[in-house]
């Protein structure tokens, strides 16, 4: 679907707290106007289509008939996703969806299968897909500064102060559970930076006395040996959440803190030759942390300090892996620590409406395709069912039939 002379119009279904978010973050990309606003309340769709001067309908059947709209934004309750997503694309629109993009595997193949169908453009809100940190750790893995990634470990101790008893995130017919309404995102990003999918899934759920699950753990084994280990823990308040991402490169680690990185370490041993290069990266740090849509505030930072013959040179020598590194290198990748958070966070959300954009106007597939949320799914699915049945899952490709085998 092209643009109308007006540029492209934007459709929002769900006019709750996120999807107010989504607006805001995307509203300047040129080229977009906000044409109408949906929501089962229509005193909450008015109340935010008044900003924009946009329409007012119910739900995303009427949107989806307007002419002068191009892209709908799927901002509702995650159930209510598979269904909206395969409406609004047979009818020719183009879809960014909130994660997850359906509660059930066989619900995400059909949004999938239905993506590949039409004529719209689909993404899924994948955010960390479109993260200048993680982009940057993919990109010096490119560069063979970095081995593949064997482990992959993310330990996310959130907060469950705003999640009354009564809230939808705890009813899995609502949510699809922790692993599939929060996990999607790092079973994402694990697929993303080990450019694998998992061949089995081990989960396990802990609930709280006489309550929901609120703790999840899920560990996935991809091709080659590497392993990916998840944890979600919704049992903190909220100035003591805390989140980890680890990943082992071998003779690399990086640390990357909370759920939007903003804040990186990187701890290397190389060569001379390898030194050097790293040395270089700060002078390269606006190309590095480049992500298209993405609008930097100007202080974000790579520095890198080397430590010449801090080891021997003698050859050292990891899962098989052997070779002379004498240096330790010492990285930090910054994008403003905690404050900038929210920058990020919206800036992320912009960069991923600008690839689906981009990806209308001139084809190709974008980053969160329709392939990339059905594999998280198919991912979190399986950890679900492992973690009810005690029983690892052994996955095959996520596409049509899915699940285990």
């Amino acid at each position: 679907m092209s643009p109308g002379p007006s540029g492209y119009g934007l459709a929002l279904v769900g006019c709750g707290a996120f999807g107010t978010f989504v607006l805001d973050a995307v509203r300047d990309i040129p080229g977009v106007r906000v044409a109408a606003c949906a929501d089962a309340d229509r005193r909450r769709a008015q109340a935010l289509a008044g900003r924009y001067g946009a329409a007012v309908r119910a739900g995303v059947e009427e949107v989806a008939a307007l002419p002068d709209v191009d892209v709908i934004v799927l901002a509702t309750p995650p159930a209510a996703h598979a269904d909206a997503a395969v409406t609004a694309l047979r009818a020719g629109k183009h879809v960014f969806c909130e994660k997850p993009m359906a509660l059930t595997v066989e619900d995400a193949a059909r949004v999938e299968a239905e993506s590949r169908r039409s004529n719209g453009v689909f993404v899924v809100d994948h955010v960390l897909r479109y993260n200048p940190v993680l982009r940057l750790l993919k990109r010096l893995g490119q560069e063979q500064l970095l081995d593949p990634l064997r482990r992959f470990s993310f330990e996310n101790d959130a907060s469950d102060e705003d999640l009354g008893d009564d809230h939808w995130f705890w009813d899995p017919a609502h949510s699809g559970g922790i692993h599939v309404e929060h996990g999607v995102h790092f079973f994402d990003a694990a697929n993303a930076l080990m450019g694998s999918e998992p061949l089995q899934v081990q989960g396990t759920e802990v609930r709280r006395k006489d309550g929901p699950v609120d703790i999840v753990v899920a560990t996935a084994v991809h091709p080659g040996g590497a392993v990916a280990t998840h944890t979600h823990s919704f049992t903190h308040a909220h100035r003591a959440e805390r989140q980890l991402m680890r990943l082992d490169h071998g003779f690399a680690e990086a640390r990357v803190t909370g759920w939007i990185p903003t804040y990186a370490t990187i701890t290397a041993w190389t060569d001379e030759a390898g030194a050097v290069r790293w040395e270089a990266l700060p002078a390269r740090a606006a190309e590095l942390l480049a992500v298209p849509g993405l609008r930097p505030h100007g202080r974000e930072r790579i520095t890198v300090s080397v430590t010449r013959d801090a080891g021997s040179a003698r050859q050292a020598r990891g899962r098989g892996v052997t070779r002379s590194v004498p240096h330790r290198v010492d990285c930090v990748v910054d994008l403003g620590g905690e404050d900038r958070k929210q920058h990020v966070y919206a800036e992320s959300v912009r960069a991923a409406m600008t690839d689906l954009l981009h990806c209308a106007a001139h084809g190709g597939t974008p980053q969160a395709d329709a392939a990339a949320g059905l594999s998280a799914v198919a991912v979190a699915r399986a950890a679900t069912r492992s973690a009810q049945s005690g029983r690892t899952v052994f996955l095959t490709s996520p596409a049509p039939a899915g699940g285990a085998r």
